[in-house]
């Protein structure tokens, strides 16, 4: 199954229950993840129903994943890896396998099969681009804007660059994924030609200079949170976030934000587990991954925000959404009126490049 398929899924097959022994398993595990209102729908589709099985387990949730890489470099080090299992996109799971720092595991005999018996290799597909990482969900990073504070409908993404009709502050995450591919794609480049561009050091300069244009306009975040509790103070008139944290902000909390599709930037999002766990612990982990990752789960979390399941068949699964009844379909990013701009995030591109535009980039933040 190719990952444009997953794309265009939207939507989560009865599992199979994963009540295991406890015996040689650890009585509690932490969990890595990115706070927030993705974090509760995890919480809610299978942290709490896993607990309800192993009654005795003690779950922390830990809302470090944006220094993932970072925090496990310097836990290895150090000799002490006090996590148990990690979220992480795409590019930075291929980043901690290719140093080490996650387990590589074998999908079929980690995961669950579909329920009509495929295996879980071919159920998760594309959306496995590495022998550590394990998927959970598409999602893509887009922007919001305060309905109340524009003259007009923002209709592209360059509106974030266009300070003369939409004035006021801007957010943008405080890293260069999407920001430089954003700003080539509002300077003139071509969207086939934008990785080709970054890997240029003229190409690079010409990203910093496009965002220069907007620097001293915009607040950058850390944590998918912000940028919708900006727009919901009216700091800020359009920002970039995560769909789901929008779709939370616009349809549960019923705040005056719009969200603007054109070229949302696609990408994966899954465990990892760190190498090298006490067996106790790795037991632990292994049984609640296989239970987290069934058909079921994966289409349970859609019910509490609009993120895509990373499994081809969990879509048919997707239904409305656990307390505001709505469907959740149309709200994914892989809806087919939703798609009509999109970027697909070069992952592997960035696997290559982030730590040195890393540096980059937070040094022309301090100029």
């Amino acid at each position: 199954m190719k990952l444009k398929s997953i794309l265009l899924a939207s939507g989560a097959v009865l599992g199979t229950s994963f009540a295991a022994s406890a015996q040689d398993m650890a009585d509690s595990m932490t969990i890595v993840s990115w706070g927030g209102a993705y974090q509760n729908s995890q919480v809610q589709a299978y942290i709490e129903p896993y607990k309800e099985m192993n009654p005795g387990l003690e779950v922390v949730t830990d809302e470090s994943s944006g220094e993932a890489v970072t925090k496990l470099r310097a836990m290895s080090e150090a000799g002490n890896v006090t996590w148990d299992l990690v979220d992480v996109t795409a590019a930075d799971g291929m980043r901690l396998c290719d140093e080490g720092l996650a387990m590589e595991i074998d999908h079929d005999e980690m995961l669950a099969a579909a329920p009509d018996g495929t295996p879980a290799s071919e159920d998760f597909g594309g959306s496995i681009v590495s022998d550590c990482f394990i998927p959970q969900i598409v999602f893509s990073t887009t922007f919001g804007y305060r309905t109340d504070m524009v003259d007009q409908k923002p209709e592209s993404v360059c509106a974030i660059f266009d300070t003369e009709t939409y004035p006021g502050q801007r957010a943008l995450e405080k890293r260069p994924i999407g920001n430089l591919e954003w700003a080539l794609i509002c300077d003139g480049v071509a969207i086939d030609d934008v990785y080709n561009t970054l890997e240029t050091e003229e190409g690079v300069e010409r990203a910093f200079a496009k965002l220069d244009t907007i620097k001293d306009d915009t607040v950058w975040w850390s944590a998918g949170a912000e940028t919708p509790q900006l727009l919901a103070d009216g700091e800020v008139v359009m920002g970039s976030t995560y769909n789901g944290r929008l779709f939370s902000a616009i349809a549960e909390q019923d705040q005056p934000i719009g969200m603007l599709w054109d070229w949302q930037m696609f990408d994966l999002d899954g465990w990892i587990i760190p190498a090298d766990l006490p067996a106790d612990r790795l037991a632990r982990v292994k049984d609640f991954v296989k239970f987290a990752t069934d058909t079921q789960r994966l289409a349970d979390q859609a019910k509490y925000i609009s993120y895509g399941p990373a499994r081809a068949s969990s879509a048919p699964l997707v239904g409305k959404h656990a307390e505001l009844g709505i469907e959740m379909a149309p709200h994914m990013p892989t809806d087919p009126a939703n798609a009509k701009n999109t970027f697909l995030f070069n992952y592997n591109w960035w696997a290559s490049y982030r730590d040195d535009l890393d540096s980059q980039f937070q040094a022309w933040l301090l100029e």
